[in-house]
């Protein structure tokens, strides 16, 4: 069984561990936010990381409004967000898209 996995993010292969949710796989590779809020376009992300808020939604496989903290990832699955992502090096200093 292999390690790990490659999806896709909005076009983007990215490769993570098995077993990860989506939204830990997007963090890990540097992606920090999939979503825009509606009245004044803020980005959002990973907030609480249970599933009990709506911050993470992505439409993963054609499927909206999925929580991307509690769906675990497949191989080749397809992820995209409703927002231009926030995809930066972990090195950098944290922070909005500008």
């Amino acid at each position: 069984m292999p390690d790990e996995v490659t999806i896709s993010f909005d076009g983007r292969q990215i490769t993570t561990a098995v077993g990860q949710s989506v939204g830990s796989a997007l963090v890990t590779n540097g992606i920090t936010a999939w979503r825009d809020t509606r009245k004044q376009a803020r980005p959002r992300g990973l907030f609480c990381g249970i599933g009990i808020c709506f911050d993470c939604l992505v439409t993963v496989d054609g499927a909206p409004n999925q929580r991307a903290c509690l769906v675990e990832v497949r191989e080749g699955m397809e992820i995209q967000s409703s927002c231009e992502p926030n995809v930066h090096s972990l090195a950098e200093p944290e922070g909005g898209r500008g």
